[in-house]
């Protein structure tokens, strides 16, 4: 018979005839088996062996296995068609995954699972619905927060439960008040009784139990000079001289005809009038 007739059925790599034999087709081109494995298959990486043609190949992010190769890194059960993650090169299954890289929850103590929504704080974790004011019990979300004795509170919980209340208004003091006779105020709401003004910060004095601002004090209370008349503080070191119940600022003690200095001398009085020796001689 003419050989011509029937054509060749070669590999295309080896050019050995496949004829009776197992061949794979790639790309329209017929290999055998071996040529095939040599060329195209993929090694695998837990073995490190190829994966041969009558293999199933597994693959992640170019990397590839034999379908017995493919088990978790941890526990060596199979991965095939079940959820994983990679961690470091190694594949894992979710429980081991969990075990090894998620944080546990500080609340209920299960594990937070990769992807779930947490809340932390100063290192610890919590799932959002267990992150929950330590009073009310409701979860506190993005709302603001207050911690205390390893217990996280909700602002108005906290102000409700630990805050000081203002003397004046009754209302809770969060930040920064004034301590005054041992009671807690609001900056704004401790004023002298005068003039409202805020003594937070200025030097006060007080009366009765009530503050007042120096200059409400001195009008007030604080004694007249027999000289100028104006207030006699005493705060602060004011030096005065006191006379028969009368006051003079150091600088007003002056004689009444010639203004002489009669601080520290000797002086006379005629009727509401001091004078020095030299004056009141003549009276």
């Amino acid at each position: 018979p003419d050989t011509n007739m029937t054509e060749r059925f070669d590999c295309h790599y080896c050019k050995e005839s496949l004829f009776g034999k197992k061949y794979i087709l790639r790309e329209d081109s017929p290999y055998c088996v071996k040529c095939y494995e040599n060329l195209y298959s993929n090694t695998c990486e837990e073995c490190k062996k190829p994966i041969g043609a009558d293999c199933k190949d597994l693959s992640y992010k170019d990397r590839h296995w034999h379908e017995t190769c493919f088990h978790c890194f941890q526990c060596k059960n199979s991965l095939v068609d079940k959820p994983f993650a990679a961690k470091e090169e190694h594949l894992l299954c979710t429980d081991c995954y969990s075990n090894e890289y998620s944080s546990k929850c500080n609340e209920c103590k299960k594990t937070i699972m990769p992807g779930t929504r947490k809340m932390e704080y100063k290192g610890n974790s919590w799932h959002e619905t267990c992150f929950i004011c330590y009073r009310c019990q409701q979860p506190i979300g993005t709302k603001s927060f207050i911690p205390k004795d390893n217990q996280n509170f909700c602002v108005p919980c906290y102000e409700k439960q630990f805050a000081m209340q203002c003397v004046q208004c009754k209302k809770a003091i969060t930040t920064g008040g004034v301590t005054y006779r041992e009671q807690p105020w609001h900056k704004e709401c401790f004023v002298c009784t005068g003039c409202k003004k805020q003594l937070s910060g200025q030097r006060f004095t007080s009366r009765d139990e009530f503050a007042y601002c120096l200059s409400c004090f001195c009008n007030l209370y604080a004694k007249k000079c027999a000289g100028c008349t104006n207030p006699i503080s005493g705060l602060g070191g004011t030096k005065y001289i006191s006379f028969e119940e009368r006051q003079w600022h150091n600088d007003c003690f002056n004689c009444k005809k010639c203004s002489l200095s009669l601080v520290g001398r000797g002086f006379l009085t005629e009727r509401d009038d001091i004078l020095c020796p030299d004056c009141g001689k003549d009276i």
